[in-house]
């Protein structure tokens, strides 16, 4: 079994400002800036290491860090080989390799960014680490660098403002890509395949999504992954889940080698399909209710960019849902109504919060801790 990452000889590593980064440096502990000399230090770790978090670094293999969407950030271990599975698939796939100019938008504790970065220098690709620049200096250095394969969020790839005809390939995970935001690439990238994924830090790939994916499916299995769903709660069994919660050696929801990836859903034709997060499930009424499905019913609307559903108590319905929202604030009435209407007056958000800003953890998803503080 592989005990640490080996950069392919052909592998060149640029920082954001286009400069080449030698690959050296040690393992254990590595500090999170610059994101191109951390990533940099990864590849030379002969042992284990973490990039950014608190507590000790690993003896062996390495650990990431989760998104921390809905409280304090959990330490990932991993093992090498739980990468490098996936690394040889996407190999296959998407022919990623020698000649190719592969580019990532976070940083190097993002797990999305990290991975992608990895995967680019042990298939022998030129790996360009954008992180630190504002979105519109991301598309030139993308422009500039002739990139033709980028990973990215979709909260990331928003801040893309120039056409990018270099582009082949972009592989989107961290959430779902809405269609405003897919036909705004299709405008920057023409040529480029857009494929969404669906997973997680503790899971890394679990579906992959196509052309011939239903509209509001994730998609089919990702090559070597297994997916089953108990009771509405989906559970997956691969080669490239992690070993655990090194901050919480007992917090790793597993059964009989499947782990659950706290996510309720159903499979339909092969096709995955969401329903939303486990611990985001609300009782309104006894009446179960997933506020994401709301969330991305929101989005659709006019005068709405961003929107969140949160709970709060109510003495005769036990809990009932208010939304926050970034946009326009004179389409309240509107949005309400509407809302009423397709959802009912139950599940329907009583009221809007509206916010100038919008907060997001490190890898770009909504941060409902401090949503809930404000």
């Amino acid at each position: 079994m592989e005990d640490h990452f080996r950069a392919h000889p052909a592998a060149r590593l640029f920082g954001p400002d286009g400069a080449e980064v030698p690959v050296a440096g040690a393992g254990g502990l590595i500090p999170a800036d610059p994101p191109a000399q951390a990533i940099a230090r990864a590849l030379a770790a002969g042992q284990g290491f973490r990039i950014g978090g608190d507590g000790p670094a690993p003896d062996q293999g390495f650990e990431t860090l989760t998104s921390g969407s809905t409280g304090q950030p959990r330490r990932i271990a991993r093992s090498v080989a739980s990468w490098t599975a996936s690394f040889a698939v996407n190999a296959r796939l998407f022919g990623i390799g020698p000649g190719r100019r592969l580019a990532v938008l976070g940083g190097s504790v993002h797990s999305l960014s990290l991975y992608g970065a990895l995967e680019g220098a042990c298939l022998g690709a030129d790996v360009h680490v954008l992180a630190g620049l504002r979105p519109d200096r991301q598309a030139a250095r993308l422009a500039a660098s002739e990139v033709d394969t980028l990973y990215a969020t979709p909260a990331q790839l928003r801040g893309l403002d120039r056409p990018l005809p270099g582009l082949r390939l972009v592989l989107v995970g961290g959430s779902k890509l809405d269609a405003a935001l897919r036909a705004h690439l299709a405008t920057l990238a023409p040529e480029a395949e857009i494929r969404e994924f669906y997973g997680a830090a503790e899971t890394s790939f679990i579906t992959l999504a196509d052309a011939e994916t239903p509209e509001g499916s994730v998609g089919r299995p990702y090559p070597g992954v297994e997916i089953r769903v108990d009771a509405g709660e989906v559970r997956v069994r691969s080669p490239y889940l992690f070993t655990g919660y090194a901050s919480d050696p007992g917090g790793a929801v597993w059964q009989d080698g499947w782990l659950s990836v706290g996510e309720m859903g159903r499979m339909e034709g092969g096709f995955l399909w969401l329903d939303g997060r486990k611990g985001r499930m609300v009782t309104v009424a006894d009446q179960n209710v997933f506020p994401e499905a709301i969330e991305a019913l929101m989005e659709t609307l006019p005068g709405i960019t961003r929107a969140a559903v949160l709970p709060e108590p109510d003495p005769r319905r036990g809990t009932v849902l208010y939304a926050v929202a970034m946009g326009d604030p004179a389409a309240e009435a509107a949005v309400l109504a509407h809302l009423r209407q397709v959802l009912g007056p139950l599940k329907a958000p009583r009221r809007i919060l509206w916010r100038d800003d919008w907060p997001e953890t490190a890898a770009g998803k909504t941060d409902f801790a401090a949503l809930v503080r404000a």
